[in-house]
């Protein structure tokens, strides 16, 4: 094993311990505390269905590519592959999506009873089982398409490509089909990334407002304490600049790969570390800013007439 499969082995382990720990004792912890209170707050709903996606997109990515690095190759058949692959889809659609639910709701609860989302943001806690299911069901349909077709083009003899994962290789008998998943996958992707970015940064926004209202009841206690306000600020700055920064870059070298192929060694296992660092690594920044909020919302402090 030379240097970089050394050095990849290590990254690759690295992420699937820290996620695999990570998620599943956040799932678990979740899992009792509606096992001792019979609810959840739809905060933690949404972060439950997050560490679940996370969870698996561990299991589906990153245990494979362990493996692979090892020195173990190609210990999949070509079914085995495809719904591997359909299965790595589905979490990657189903974090993004319920990430940016999360992004969305946060705003809309500590929006300002003056906003455009007064009329709804009482109401939205009770359609949050139903938007994940609706998010888990989009996905599964956008990523099924595609295995369905890779099924049917199979019995064509026009080979295009190999496209090779490690623990197996795919034949690719259609660029254009490729390249029109590779659109209809991404474009979601963009559009969620979009809206995360826009709630975030309204979010930013009015706290930025309220703490200005407050500030001057700080000064006059002599308080030099980092409020609220800014903690919950500086955290959805983290969650926002590390989600695009590990998304945006995942999805543009999926791009290239779509276009070009994978057999640009850099590449391919660039997008799959870059793939992998939010799911592994994203715990330690999602817990904190809905820590920070629910202190600001759910305990009474609602944010008033910004």
């Amino acid at each position: 094993m030379d240097l970089w499969n050394l050095t990849l082995s290590i990254i690759f382990l690295l992420q699937t311990t820290v996620g695999i720990l990570g998620n599943f004792s956040l799932i678990f912890y979740y899992f009792i505390l509606y096992y001792t209170q019979y609810t959840l707050k739809p905060t933690d709903l949404i972060l439950m269905h997050i560490m679940a996606a996370n969870a698996l997109t561990i299991l589906s990515v990153a245990v494979p590519q362990t493996v692979t690095t090892f020195g173990l190759k190609e210990f999949l058949n070509d079914f085995a592959c495809r719904f591997l692959i359909y299965i790595q889809g589905i979490s990657r659609s189903v974090s993004i999506g319920t990430t940016c639910l999360l992004s969305v709701f946060q705003a809309m609860t500590i929006s300002p009873r003056e906003s455009c989302w007064k009329d709804y943001k009482h109401r939205a806690a009770k359609y949050i089982g139903s938007s994940i299911s609706i998010l888990c069901v989009f996905s599964m349909m956008t990523n099924f398409i595609s295995i369905m077709h890779s099924f049917i083009s199979r019995n064509s003899k026009n080979v295009t490509r190999k496209r090779d994962y490690g623990y197996c290789t795919i034949v690719v008998h259609n660029e254009i089909s490729e390249f029109l998943y590779a659109v209809l996958v991404m474009c979601p992707e963009v559009f969620l990334s979009l809206l995360i970015a826009w709630s975030s940064m309204s979010m930013i926004i009015i706290l930025y407002r309220h703490k200005q209202r407050v500030q001057h009841i700080r000064s006059t206690h002599g308080s030099s304490r980092t409020s609220p306000d800014s903690r919950a600020t500086q955290n959805i700055l983290l969650l926002l600049s590390s989600f695009l920064a590990f998304y945006t870059l995942s999805s543009i070298l999926r791009g290239c790969i779509a276009l070009f192929g994978n057999h640009n060694w850099w590449l391919a296992n660039i997008n799959r570390v870059m793939s992998l660092c939010f799911p592994s690594f994203g715990h330690f920044v999602l817990r904190n800013p809905c820590s920070v909020l629910s202190r600001l919302v759910w305990s009474g402090s609602e944010i008033k007439n910004v």
